[in-house]
């Protein structure tokens, strides 16, 4: 008699996008049980004059591909995180990253908040519910609440979390937060 095999976990699939520079590779690494797959390359002479730097000047690498991350919740549910290349040239890798996922997180920058537009529309125009992680670089955040928002034109209902991608905690309250939306979205009577 054959001994009977535990099920495979059942999979979530989270996208983070944003713009150029903005902490998506952080934030898979932070929150990432595993070390993450990363697809970085060095910054080279190709890019003069087609990424922007302003703002961000000390970065070096760029996500050229995706990043990949997991975080298991127990034994019957697995999350799986896929970062997105930033860099516009790279956007065509988002449409085949997005197949499956459940939702998506968008990070910004308040410093370059423009960087987050393409992924808001990206999420809106497919449907996708997200929420948005403002990252404040080192602790620095130079408007409220309300300016981001009517910034950024975000629905009333988007969730929109403030903190510091490289902590944990943020990361974690972060995907809490999607989930959340997930769940009232999943409740909301049909319109």
């Amino acid at each position: 008699m054959a001994t009977p095999q535990p099920a495979a976990p059942a999979a979530v699939k989270i996208l983070v996008a944003g713009g150029f520079g903005v902490g998506k590779t952080t934030l898979v690494g932070a929150v990432s049980e595993v070390a993450p797959l990363r697809t970085e390359e060095y910054l080279t002479r190709a890019g003069i004059g087609v990424d922007d730097l302003d703002g961000i000047d000390q970065k070096e690498t760029t996500t050229v591909a995706l990043d990949f991350g997991r975080i298991t919740i127990g034994p019957e549910l697995v999350v799986y995180l896929f970062g997105t290349p930033g860099q516009e040239r790279f956007w065509f890798m988002w449409n085949d990253l997005v197949n499956g996922a459940l939702g998506g997180v968008v990070i910004a920058d308040t410093r370059r908040l423009e960087t987050s537009f393409a992924s808001i529309d990206f999420f809106e125009g497919r449907r996708i519910p997200f929420v948005v992680a403002i990252n404040c670089f080192h602790g620095v955040n130079t408007r409220t609440p309300q300016e981001i928002r009517a910034a950024l034109d975000l629905d009333p209902q988007v969730p929109m979390l403030i903190g510091d991608v490289r902590e944990r905690a943020f990361g974690r309250d972060v995907l809490l937060a999607l989930v959340d939306h997930l769940l009232a979205l999943a409740a909301a009577p049909a319109v």
